[in-house]
């Protein structure tokens, strides 16, 4: 008998909030439920909530408007209280492996959603990942979150603490089950217009790119309707399930599509 199919676990993180993580792993989550994927989700945020927040939005739509729209599986794995460091760190360990055991054996993805800090759970969720998403914003405030860069050369100094704290989690997943992890760095809030800044942050992380292991890709473009959509927790892969929709949101669906495609979770047809 053939051994089941292990989930594919998808990590969304970094170590700085703004940078539309959440916006991206909702887009991730309803893009592959759409596609007939069993699907998960665990918010490692059990303070900000800002996951489990969109999710009960869109359960609170659904079933106001009577609308068969797929949802995921959710859970919440919450920060230890234990005031010993080491025994906390044990107990949000079981925690979140007990979490991964059950929905990894019943699903065929499992996304984790890690806070915008670094925090204990968030080492453990990026130890886990065979794909890795990290949303930074078209700026070199976000680009500092992976490496220190000359002001006047723009040349990579070192790698930051976020990159290094990845690189950490990496090794502690090869060395668990032999596994590598795809590590991909997403440019979210891109301007549709050129700017130098724009360039030189490109050229930035171009150079990073092979010196501490990720590849990167255009994310989500700075749009209104991303902000609009959270309150009814739809996504732009909804709209036209839930009424019409314009052009200029077929075109940022377009975008959201790309961006699965170039992750490796949809194909390019």
């Amino acid at each position: 008998m053939d051994a089941p199919a292990r989930a594919r676990i998808i990590v969304v993180g970094n170590e700085k909030g703004g940078s539309g993580k959440s916006t991206t792993a909702m887009h991730i989550l309803t893009g592959l439920l759409l596609e007939g994927g069993r699907v998960a989700a665990i918010d490692l945020d059990a303070k900000q909530r800002t996951l489990t927040r969109y999710l009960e939005n869109r359960k609170a739509f659904i079933e106001k408007n009577g609308l068969r729209l797929p949802m995921p599986e959710h859970v919440v794995v919450a920060e230890s209280d234990r005031p010993v460091r080491s025994e906390a760190a044990a107990e949000e360990a079981e925690r979140l492996a007990a979490a991964m055991a059950d929905l990894s054996a019943r699903h065929d993805f499992v996304l984790l959603d890690c806070p915008g800090s670094d925090t204990n759970l968030s080492r453990h969720g990026h130890s886990y990942a065979d794909l890795l998403i990290t949303p930074v914003n078209d700026s070199f405030i976000d680009v500092d979150l992976l490496a220190t860069v000359d002001p006047e050369t723009l040349k990579v100094v070192k790698p930051s603490r976020y990159a290094v704290m990845v690189w950490e989690q990496r090794k502690q997943r090869f060395a668990r089950d032999r596994q590598s992890v795809d590590w991909v760095v997403i440019r979210n809030r891109l301007s549709h217009l050129d700017a130098r800044n724009k360039r030189n942050v490109g050229h930035v992380l171009q150079s990073l790119e092979k010196r501490i292991g990720f590849r990167f890709l255009p994310g989500l473009s700075e749009r209104v309707i991303f902000r609009e959509l959270f309150l009814s927790g739809l996504t732009l892969m909804d709209l036209d399930r839930t009424g019409s929709i314009n052009m200029a949101q077929a075109a940022a669906r377009q975008e959201v599509r790309s961006l699965l495609v170039g992750l490796g979770l949809f194909t390019d047809d």
